[in-house]
């Protein structure tokens, strides 16, 4: 089948599974599990995992069919970036649970005598870079503290901040290199 009467059949497909027809949407399972996994498998990197991501992201594509726009993609398109934010979103998830996991070992074990000095040295370094983030900009550290503190990406911060892509990079660049100039670290 050649790739625009491809396009146009799950275009189809898709309108049909938003008026809740079953076989509609089978047929467009049918035609496109093997690709949406694959990308599952992809960012997630355990197949296991990458099922649950696969099945969620069909669940997704059948509540929300009525919001798709051919105007605005492909049917392909659409179902491949539904299913990358599952993937993402499953695999921050893991990511946080880790986290909370070895923060929780971290504050719940005695700490070694051997560690004092390294505490200590921790601290002052915090101190410095808590000093060095107090002679940026309000927006520069803003973007800092939303990028590094806040583990956003450029394009989260822009839109946590309604600022192009470009302008909160630049910030961020901006307050790192004077964060660099302030520390003395490198050139």
């Amino acid at each position: 089948m050649p790739a625009a009467s491809a396009a146009d059949r799950l275009a189809d497909l898709l309108r049909r599974s938003a008026r809740g027809d079953q076989a509609a949407f089978a047929e467009l399972y049918d035609a496109t599990q093997a690709r949406v996994h694959g990308l599952a498998v992809r960012v997630v990197r355990d197949p296991a995992q990458a099922e649950e991501v696969t099945q969620e992201a069909f669940l997704e594509v059948w509540r929300t069919s009525s919001r798709f726009d051919a105007d605005k993609g492909s049917a392909l398109s659409w179902l491949m970036t539904i299913c990358h934010r599952k993937s993402v979103d499953r695999v921050r998830s893991a990511e946080a649970s880790t986290r909370r996991d070895t923060t929780y070992h971290q504050q719940n074990h005695t700490i070694d005598i051997d560690t004092t000095a390294d505490a200590a040295q921790s601290s002052m370094e915090a101190q410095r870079v808590r000093k060095a983030m107090a002679s940026l900009t309000d927006v520069q550290r803003e973007a800092l503290e939303l990028a590094y503190f806040g583990g956003y990406t450029h394009t989260e911060v822009a839109g946590i901040l309604e600022l192009p892509v470009g302008t909160a990079k630049t910030r961020i660049r901006d307050g790192l290199i004077r964060l660099r100039d302030k520390m003395g670290v490198g050139s």
